[in-house]
């Protein structure tokens, strides 16, 4: 069966996980972003800054106490959609697809990009995935931490490149969530990366012993 072009439908909230902070800068202009997600879904995921921005305690707001701030506020999302799987038609998966350039604070002493920096792509933006997926057929995100991520690195990234981050959900359960990710440089038309991330949802905090 081929993949659905239609918009799917933002469905109400259920009661079992968080309502997700609203976010989008007026300068934000989502006719860029292309795929069948619902306007609230790319609104949403779309603008990078005030996306990642609204999970940030505001005791953080300083860009300098944020790991990777600067990459990920460069992320250039280019595709938010949410298709039928390929092999299971019966199921969802969500799809968000973004660009950026290598910069110096990206690359290793060999002026590639360092595999340091391609997992923390792969954490960042394979989540996109998953948000994309709940926010359309649920209305809602959930608050996840990372329990293990997978990398394979295939071939290098110089200064200047143009990164194609492509991220696709997998699994998405009451506990655990799955998704991967590919890394391609579009300048030279290969792939850079690939990585699968498990998440699940954090523990609750220790109680005191006093």
């Amino acid at each position: 069966m081929p993949k659905s072009t239609t918009s799917p439908t933002l469905a109400p909230q259920p009661s079992r996980s968080v309502t997700s902070p609203s976010s989008s800068s007026s300068t934000f202009d989502v006719s860029k972003v292309t795929g069948n997600a619902p306007l609230p879904v790319k609104h949403r995921l779309g603008d990078s800054p005030a996306y990642f921005g609204s999970w940030i305690n505001p005791a953080y707001q300083d860009p300098s106490y944020i790991f990777g701030r600067s990459i990920a506020d460069r992320f250039r999302v280019t595709e938010i959609s949410v298709n039928e799987k390929v092999d299971e038609a019966s199921k969802l998966e969500g799809k968000v697809v973004l660009e950026l350039e290598v910069t110096k604070e990206m690359i290793n002493g060999a002026g590639n990009i360092h595999g340091g920096c391609s997992a923390y792509l792969v954490d960042i933006c394979s989540s996109l995935a998953v948000s994309a997926l709940t926010l359309t057929t649920e209305g809602k995100e959930y608050p996840t931490v990372s329990q293990a991520i997978n990398m394979i690195y295939h071939s290098p990234a110089v200064l200047g490149n143009t990164l194609r981050v492509v991220n696709t959900s997998t699994t998405v359960g009451r506990r655990t969530h799955t998704c991967r990710t590919e890394i391609w440089n579009a300048t030279h038309h290969r792939l850079v990366a690939s990585g699968t991330h498990v998440k699940m949802a954090p523990s609750p905090a220790p109680k005191s012993s006093l």
